[in-house]
């Protein structure tokens, strides 16, 4: 039981110094109080990471105290942590793909038994209580990003937690889920007076949800106050130590057609997750792919990918038709950005500079078969240095890095190899308001470059800065599409949603006009 007028959580002066000399933490202060919201912020880079494995148990902290229910505590692994009352939902979720959605769910009460009849009534119980319906028979690993971190809040919720620590729980999911989201954080601190530390790169979220703000920044925490207090401004110049300036949006002139499309995608499907889809890109377009969790955004860009054995249809790139293989993709210019960056589109092992030539090894090669070091580290310094990835070589292993800078890396991989059609699957999930900035401002120079982008994102007003024409999809299908100044976030949510009586029709399979963006 917590002492009355004792915060639940705090931390004093709180540092962490790794053996290879990196400050993370530098004396941080943090206090957390029962039934309250407590929102943590900062940059990619500026310690949250580092500051929830303190909290979880998984890292001790180098110096300072941490004060739990008013005693302090020297926990040294996850299961004291736990054990005490903390939870926590981690931005890479630790679930086991070859359980089921039950199975995860209780895998604290049970280890490795299987769960018994009262679990699915338990399950049961938790799904209608954040009003969230999910086949607890599924197995994780046929799951997207969004279903897991559904799956890890129940699991989280199971394990009865007085302190719940989310780190960017809404990072991937899409209106619709973000909102059960909310409903539980406002239930757990406002009926059952749990304690929660949520974590985000949303401000709207974090101002709408939250109680109070922590910002962090090279370590050290720079702003402490009652969230009603601030506004989106506040947080974003504090975040940042400057004014941060905004995208605005693409130009509105309207031009006529001046080449062929670049892109022709004719009737592309997949049994069960595609109903046929076709439309058109053009050269220098930044097309944004609008739709809930389950809309089918993602497998879309798998098929044109060519990634799914599955897939029937035609893609073309430059009048010419590409293979059935991500092989076929990548050889006509093809790249694919993952939403899971970590798992699908790194690999976090390797160094930097090993991340950055493996799309086109051929290219830093002796007589095209034996890779070159030096022109891979070249190479490698170069991307670093053009798009400002904040690292202190090239050479040490990309799990390393910050989100935002990660993110860097998995799109630069792509940029000296001839690519000509990039696939950006939620490319701003999980980083900083700066690093989003830099990202989107990146995809613009990649559809300048006379390159064509597909991007995909949850969040809609990112997709209406940044794109020339959004397609809208719901249960697999397009189901609409339009100028990105002639709509809105309200209207491509009605369309994402299946409500399409209540906006203007427009053909599904139509090809808008060229891009408002001069081509150089």
């Amino acid at each position: 039981m917590t002492k009355p007028g004792v915060p639940i959580l705090e931390l004093v002066g709180v540092e962490k110094v790794f053996p290879n000399g990196t400050c993370a933490l530098r004396g941080v202060d943090l206090a957390v109080w029962s039934g309250k919201v407590h929102g943590l912020l900062g940059a990619n880079g500026a310690g949250k990471s580092t500051l929830i494995k303190v909290l979880s148990g998984a890292i001790p902290a180098s110096k300072g105290a941490v004060i739990w229910r008013g005693s302090r505590v020297n926990w040294s692994t996850p299961a004291e942590v736990k054990a005490a009352g903390i939870a926590t939902l981690h931005q890479h979720i630790p679930l086991v793909p070859t359980l089921s959605v039950l199975e995860n769910v209780f895998l604290g009460d049970h280890g490795i038994w299987r769960c018994s009849p009262v679990d699915g009534a338990r399950f049961d119980q938790l799904t209608a209580s954040i009003g969230y319906d999910i086949d607890p028979y599924a197995l994780v690993a046929d799951l997207s990003i969004g279903q897991r971190q559904m799956v890890a809040i129940l699991q989280a919720l199971a394990a009865g937690a007085d302190l719940i620590v989310m780190d960017e729980p809404t990072a991937s999911l899409a209106s619709e889920e973000r909102e059960v989201v909310y409903r539980v954080v406002r239930h757990l601190a406002a009926s059952e007076g749990k304690a929660v530390v949520f974590v985000s790169h949303f401000l709207d979220e974090i101002i709408a949800l939250t109680d109070e703000v922590t910002i962090l920044r090279d370590g050290t925490s720079v702003l402490h106050a009652r969230t009603k207090d601030l506004d989106e401004e506040n947080i974003a110049t504090a975040i940042a130590g400057q004014p941060v300036v905004s995208l605005s949006p693409p130009d509105t002139r309207v031009s006529v057609f001046r080449d062929e499309p670049f892109l022709v995608v004719d009737e592309l499907s997949s049994p069960d997750t595609l109903a046929p889809c076709s439309f058109k890109v053009f050269r220098g377009e930044i097309v944004g792919v609008a739709g809930f969790l389950g809309s089918g955004r993602s497998e879309l860009l798998h098929a044109i990918f060519r990634a799914d054995p599955h897939a029937a249809g035609s893609v073309r790139l430059c009048g010419t038709q590409v293979g059935n293989s991500v092989s076929a993709a990548i050889h006509a210019g093809i790249a694919l950005v993952p939403e899971d960056r970590m798992r699908q589109g790194l690999v976090p092992d390797f160094e930097l500079w090993k991340n950055m030539t493996l799309p086109h090894l051929q290219n830093v090669a002796r007589a095209g078969v034996f890779p070159v070091r030096a022109r891979e580290f070249e190479w490698a310094q170069e991307a670093v240095r053009r798009l400002s990835v904040r690292t202190i070589s090239v050479d040490i292993p990309v799990s390393e890095l910050s989100g935002g800078n990660a993110q860097k890396i998995a799109i630069a991989k792509w940029l000296f190899g001839g690519t000509r059609l990039f696939l950006l699957d939620e490319p701003t999930a999980g980083i900083d308001v700066g690093a989003r900035a830099n990202i989107l401002q990146l995809v613009r120079e990649i559809a300048a470059s006379g390159s064509a982008v597909i991007l995909v994102s949850s969040d809609f007003e990112e997709l209406l800065s940044v794109s020339d024409r959004v397609v809208v999809m719901h249960k697999g299908r397009i189901v609409a599409e339009r100028h990105a100044h002639e709509t809105s976030e309200h209207e491509l949510i009605l369309l994402s949603g299946g409500v399409t009586s209540a906006v203007r029709h427009q053909p599904a399979t139509s090809c808008i006009q060229q891009p408002t963006r001069e081509i150089p």
